[in-house]
């Protein structure tokens, strides 16, 4: 004879299962984020680039409205050793000098000679049935002649060895698409915190060290560093083939595992480092273009992972509350998180002790991505930079999930 599971048993079982959860990813995590490389450590250890004639990476850097770190990010790569690089820069229908700062650190570079040559272009209106991003980098790209081309963005400084060191990481491992995580600029708690819980999410969808597993679906695609063979970026069709996606830098790496071809991730503390987070708070703001496009403009889909990270800010609390093994599962709860947290302090910089902020931070999450959602509905598309691209175009272009 069947009995009624109770509303407190359910809320028992529920507690467990999400604890178990934890537990799990915490497990996983202190095992692999171990096998991910790190480039400040391979020296001596993998094979020097062997001497070339003509540029080995191709680097496009696509810029609007970046009159403020432009000149950095320039100067950054042109300081660049061990490797020769071919820079194409971008100015997009930037409204501010963004384009007279590249002008200027071109003319320098021209002057002052040097291993690195760097070419500016200046894109003044965009073609319909693109977004900018794309547009600009697919005009870069026709214009690379290096066997490698790496896509980055006009705020990321890079220091003297990053990409010297990262072509050697993907030569060593025979990759096809080297993705190096950045490291983040942070200067306040609740940056840190943000980011540590973003990271802890995240990999519910990608463990990072299965990536280069090809048995897998977790890929990687990273706008700050996309090292990409230009014969696969040509195979794949290119930024062409991406001109309507708002996550163009994550979709080129769903391309690149779909289709079959190596992909690495490498870790690299402060090789690459980029000021992504203005405060706690910015992360409403910079999931307003990409959060629903994480779900593929899928409603439901939007409301069930809106649903899930406002759970794992709430449950684990009630049910501490609770008292009794409620409360068990609850500190087991914590204990996952907080060893998530620690196993990605490789990868987010951030120590374990921003688990205690962890509810706060989900939750503010949570909220980040269903405002996402309701200003795309509101607005029948996505307002960005000054440009509205319809709901109906970005949802007929945004293919599976996977």
């Amino acid at each position: 004879m069947a009995f009624p599971v109770t509303a407190a048993e359910a809320f028992v079982t529920i507690s467990w299962l999400v604890a178990l959860g934890w537990l799990w990813q915490a497990v996983t995590a202190l095992w692999g984020v171990r096998q991910l490389p790190d480039l400040t450590k391979i020296e001596g250890i993998l094979p020097l680039l062997p001497p070339n004639d003509g540029p080995q990476i191709s680097v496009i850097v696509p810029a609007r409205n970046e009159e403020e770190t432009i000149q950095s990010t320039l100067l950054s790569l042109l300081a660049s050793e061990g490797i020769r690089l071919q820079i194409i820069v971008v100015n997009d229908r930037s409204a501010d000098r963004t384009g007279e700062r590249m002008e200027e650190v071109s003319k320098e570079a021209t002057a002052a000679g040097g291993r690195h040559s760097l070419e500016v272009q200046h894109i003044c209106a965009l073609p319909a049935g693109w977004l900018g991003k794309p547009h600009a980098m697919a005009q870069a790209a026709q214009r690379a002649t290096a066997p490698w081309i790496l896509f980055t963005d006009g705020d990321v400084l890079f220091q003297p060895h990053a990409l010297e060191l990262a072509l050697r990481e993907a030569k060593a491992t025979k990759a096809d698409h080297m993705i190096l995580i950045p490291s983040l600029i942070l200067h306040t708690t609740g940056e840190r915190a943000m980011l540590a819980a973003m990271q802890a999410l995240s990999q519910w969808a990608v463990r990072l060290w299965k990536v280069a597993d090809p048995g897998t679906r977790d890929f990687l695609g990273v706008g700050g560093f996309n090292l990409i063979r230009r014969e696969v970026y040509e195979q794949l069709g290119g930024f062409a083939s991406l001109r309507m996606e708002v996550l163009d830098d994550l979709r080129l790496g769903w391309k690149v595992k779909r289709g079959g071809f190596a992909q690495r991730v490498a870790l690299g503390p402060g090789l690459v480092r980029i000021r992504w987070l203005h405060g706690a708070l910015a992360v409403v703001r910079l999931v307003e273009k990409n959060g629903f496009a994480v779900c593929r403009f899928r409603t439901i889909l939007m409301l069930l992972t809106c649903l899930g990270i406002a759970m794992q800010s709430v449950w684990p609390l009630l049910a501490l509350a609770a008292g009794g093994w409620s409360s068990m599962a609850g500190l087991a709860t914590y204990v996952g998180i907080t060893s998530v947290y620690a196993a990605n302090r490789r990868v987010a910089q951030v120590g374990p002790w921003a688990a205690l902020f962890f509810a706060p931070a989900a939750a503010l999450i949570a909220f980040a991505f269903l405002r996402s959602m309701l200003l795309a509905l509101v607005r029948d598309g996505i307002v960005w930079r000054g440009t509205h691209y319809p709901l109906a175009e970005l949802r007929r272009h945004a293919g599976p999930i996977w």
